[in-house]
């Protein structure tokens, strides 16, 4: 089991989702690079899927390499299928995925969704469906390098134009459920601005979900 070290704790950190893999682009990994060393500068803590290949890997590098802190959540199952980032500043293996998504989402003040796979996917959607039925009021960037979420975003739109999904505002239209940015330079000026916004305990309602 790797070893876990809580020594040098960020006060905020962002839970980044993204793929394994490095993607067709090198403009993909440039973008992974380009916010891991924005998060280290500002002094935000990485939390993510403890790989240490692909986007996930690139970021947490990024992240490390600039003296930021790395936290890196991974079920046991996983460690024998995936490489796991060696240069965490923590490392917590968990029994399981439900467990491994809810401590990721409790570390977390933000959430980033990178260029990714159906995992990816799914970790998206499912903080944009707590945000919506109001179990938290973390912001939520999905980072549409070179377009890549664009399908999705028309996906949304068309639930919304059809009905079956309301507008995305919560707080009576006080903030969006969720941000989209293109420019991966853009991503913590904007967390850094929407934190100023989240109110005390906008994460408590989740605790406790599984």
């Amino acid at each position: 089991m790797p070893s876990t070290t809580t020594a040098g704790r960020p006060k905020h950190s962002i839970c980044v989702y993204c793929g394994s893999a490095s993607g067709s682009d090198p403009a993909y990994l440039a973008a992974a690079q380009t916010l891991g060393r924005s998060m280290a500068a500002a002094g935000l803590g990485l939390v993510y899927g403890g790989g240490g290949i692909g986007l996930m890997g690139e970021v947490a590098r990024a992240v490390r390499e600039n003296g930021g802190y790395v936290l890196g959540v991974i079920p046991a199952f996983l460690q024998a299928r995936e490489v796991h980032f060696k240069g965490a500043s923590e490392m917590i293996v968990t029994a399981d995925m439900h467990e491994r998504k809810m401590l990721m989402f409790e570390r977390a003040d933000a959430f980033v969704a990178l260029p990714g796979g159906i995992g990816t996917l799914e970790e998206l959607i499912e903080q944009m469906t707590w945000a919506q039925l109001g179990r938290h009021g973390k912001p939520i960037i999905i980072a549409d390098v070179l377009k890549f979420w664009r399908p999705l975003l028309t996906l949304l739109g068309h639930m919304e134009t059809e009905e079956f999904l309301r507008k995305p505002f919560l707080d009576n239209g006080a903030r969006t459920l969720y941000e989209v940015v293109t420019d991966a330079a853009t991503i913590v000026p904007k967390i850094q601005s929407m934190l100023k916004t989240v109110p005390a305990g906008a994460g408590e309602d989740i605790t406790g979900r599984f």
